[in-house]
């Protein structure tokens, strides 16, 4: 049985430092009774401690590391059922289906696709992560050919797709290195999957009908000495398979059901034949809760939504998306062309940059760090005035760049104008529009 937030708060070294985020001891015993903290952000507790904590401190849900190297993908970990209790921690990784009945030129123009299907957003790089391998023709070979072509011409995660062992033993010889995850165990294969997981250290997905024979089934796994299981309801109708995702959700959560307790892969692929029906399947479950979702293909107008989605969803809801502060170069810009400034929020940014974009004048866009806020809310909190702009327009080497000395601020905090061209000698501020949609005409007159 868990502990409670007092026997926990017995076993902390009390020394009340707030090295750990929180003010005291006991606050910190609270937050890990509620699985909303871990018991390695304490760097005063002793082993022994450790050892007794090691339930209380794990989170609801198992987190598990699927791949090596620099593309692992971590799923699961998650302690809240809604976003805005705190935060969601691993964004579920997308996987594209590779079959090994599939022709040649099929399987290189989706490996082609998981590779250049990339965009960058909020300064963050959105890509896909995971393959899933399916071994169609029950032929060890012919599978271990596709798996060592992938493993060759990919560095993404890699799931593998069989349920007989003989063949995922076949396949491991090829590309355990990489630490795929074994799908599926079942209760007529468990003992050799959960061998097999075990002696090459790789996460197994546990496929069952139904919740109560999945909770049966990832105890005899967890008696097996398997501890990195991903779950598989077998649901394959969306209603019920998002009444068995809410379900595992709870359960884990609010009763502390260890059986369940662990990440989710969800088979969009096979939920439907169309892919546009696929996609709101997966964007069903990037919401609640799948930790992978299988696709049938990628395309980049259902799959940029989906990356886009997953971004917002996991992002911290209370630190905003923000942008990189620096210097960009917007069409190309030269010496002669404008110099706008703007906040790093990351809706603020993206709104400029497209009407820069729109208006077709190459421009640099000066992004100033005002911690994600908007341009009048870091305004008004003193993080976006005439002293701390000027100090970026300094470092920032844009008086390199061009020979005028102009620069744009937001009409918004036009009161920031005078104080600006003080803390800038020689450079003339000008007050530019309130709202984006002006910037195109703003700049279509510009004269350095």
């Amino acid at each position: 049985m868990p502990l409670s937030g007092i026997e926990i708060f017995k076993l902390l070294p009390k020394t009340n430092c707030g090295k750990c985020g929180v003010p005291t001891c006991l606050a910190f015993a609270m937050s890990l009774a509620a699985g909303k903290a871990e018991l390695a952000a304490c760097p005063f507790v002793t082993a022994e401690a450790k050892t007794k904590l090691e339930e209380a401190s794990a989170p609801p849900i198992r987190p598990v590391v699927i791949g090596s190297g620099e593309r692992t993908v971590k799923v699961g970990g998650e302690t809240v059922l809604f976003r805005h209790e705190k935060r969601f921690e691993n964004p579920p990784g997308l996987a594209i289906l590779v079959s090994d009945n599939m022709e040649d030129t099929e399987v290189g123009a989706r490996l082609k696709r998981f590779k250049e299907l990339s965009y960058v957003r909020v300064g963050l790089k959105l890509r896909p992560e995971l393959i899933a391998l399916r071994c169609d023709s029950n032929d060890a070979a012919k599978f271990a050919a596709l798996v060592s072509r992938v493993k060759a011409e990919s560095d993404g995660g890699i799931i593998l797709m069989t349920s007989n062992p003989d063949i995922m033993a076949a396949v491991l010889k090829v590309c355990a290195d990489r630490k795929p995850l074994l799908y599926a165990a079942s209760m007529d294969n468990a003992e050799k999957m959960a061998a097999l997981a075990k002696e090459n250290g790789c996460p197994l997905a546990a496929r069952a009908s139904g919740l109560d024979e999945l909770s049966a089934l990832t105890e005899k796994l967890t008696q097996l000495g398997v501890k990195d299981i991903v779950i598989d309801s077998g649901a394959r109708k969306i209603k019920q398979a998002l009444q068995d995702q809410v379900m595992i959700r709870r359960l884990a959560l609010n009763k502390k059901f260890r059986p369940l307790g662990f990440p989710t892969i969800v088979l969009a692929n096979e939920m439907t034949s169309d892919p546009m029906q696929e996609a709101l399947v997966a964007a069903t479950f990037i919401a609640k809760y799948g930790g992978i979702i299988v696709l049938s293909d990628f395309q980049g107008e259902t799959l940029f939504p989906l990356l886009v989605l997953r971004m917002n969803l996991y992002s911290d809801p209370q630190r905003p998306l923000a942008t990189t502060e620096g210097i960009y170069d917007i069409g190309g810009p030269g010496e002669n062309s404008p110099v706008l400034v703007t906040s790093n929020f990351s809706l603020t940014y993206f709104i400029v940059s497209g009407e820069i974009e729109n208006s077709r004048v190459p421009t640099y866009l000066i992004v100033k760090d005002t911690e994600g806020l908007s341009v009048m809310t870091a305004w008004a909190a003193g993080k976006f005035g005439a002293d701390n702009i000027a100090a970026l327009v300094k470092k920032s080497g844009i008086a390199d760049k061009v020979k005028h000395r102009k620069i744009v601020i937001p009409g918004y905090i036009a009161s920031e104008s005078g104080g600006l061209e003080e803390e800038l000698p020689g450079w003339q501020v000008l007050v530019g529009p309130r709202e984006g949609a002006h910037i195109p005409p703003y700049l279509k007159n510009w004269k350095a």
